[in-house]
């Protein structure tokens, strides 16, 4: 792990701290007073640990954009419940901003060094079913997390998925009744509902927390990533997979990710 001089100069002052606080310690007699400072001494540098992990590590900003001729937007018709869910719906597999930026695309870091620490700061893992569509399409869950599945609509749906490394489920689930699942093993579930065929979602199973899913405008972010050379995988339920190669100092790194129809 590299340092950056801010850090370097950081833990001098820290080593220079500590060292007079030992010696002050040895040189009373106060056993009382030598336990608290040395919890305070314990405080201190648990601190500075914690800010140097931040100093030391940088963050991906990135876009994600479609480049490839230009997409129909693709509607289809409603046949059951359209009091509710209309009568169409516009296809979600590939949404597109005006700039060509990708939603929904899943963003992960590939050959992440063991010791590499980041807080689990993924939104809490919630899918609802709203006028007959998953919202949000794609969740971000930590291995051994557990997904709320909700029904917002005044109608019956139900979840199901078919995952390899998880066990299957199918659960009926009636207005305002909250399904909660947990995930244990890494993997990207799909997830549908059988009484309304255009309904689809995903559970994504992260290994590691430097995982992002793309917003609106096809952006994303990872920080607290140590220095390093990475590849990113990009993954789109309409168009695949694609890598990308990724230097990562202290600051920002800034890249720029094209997928297309395959």
């Amino acid at each position: 792990m590299l340092w950056n001089r801010r850090a370097h100069a950081n833990f001098f002052v820290m080593m220079c701290f500590l060292r007079r606080k030992i010696e002050q310690m040895r040189s009373s007699g106060d056993a009382a007073g030598q336990a608290k400072q040395l919890s305070v001494i314990v405080g201190l540098v648990a601190w500075f640990l914690i800010a140097s992990a931040t100093a030391w590590a940088g963050t991906i900003k990135g876009s994600v954009r479609y480049a490839g001729a230009p997409l129909e937007r693709k509607k289809f018709p409603v046949t059951i419940d359209q009091y509710l869910c209309g009568k169409e719906k516009e296809a979600q597999d590939l949404v597109l901003a005006s700039t060509n930026g990708i939603s929904n695309a899943v963003v992960s870091l590939q050959n992440v060094p063991p010791g590499a620490k980041r807080e689990w700061n993924f939104p809490p893992a919630k899918m609802d079913q709203k006028q007959c569509m998953f919202v949000p399409r794609v969740v971000l869950v930590p291995v051994g997390g557990n997904v709320e599945f909700l029904n917002s609509d005044r109608l019956l749906h139900n979840v199901r998925s078919g995952g390899k490394e998880n066990p299957p489920f199918n659960r009926a689930q009636p207005h305002a009744r909250t399904i909660s699942i947990t995930f244990k093993t890494p993997e990207f579930l799909r997830v549908d509902c059988d009484l309304h065929s255009w309904m689809r979602g995903w559970v994504i199973v992260a290994e590691h927390p430097f995982y992002a899913v793309t917003n609106g405008q096809g952006e994303f972010f990872l920080d607290n990533v140590p220095p390093g050379r990475y590849t990113l995988r990009i993954w789109q339920e309409s168009l695949g997979t694609v890598t990308h190669p990724v230097t990562v100092d202290t600051g920002t790194t800034t890249v720029s990710v094209e997928m297309g129809k395959k």
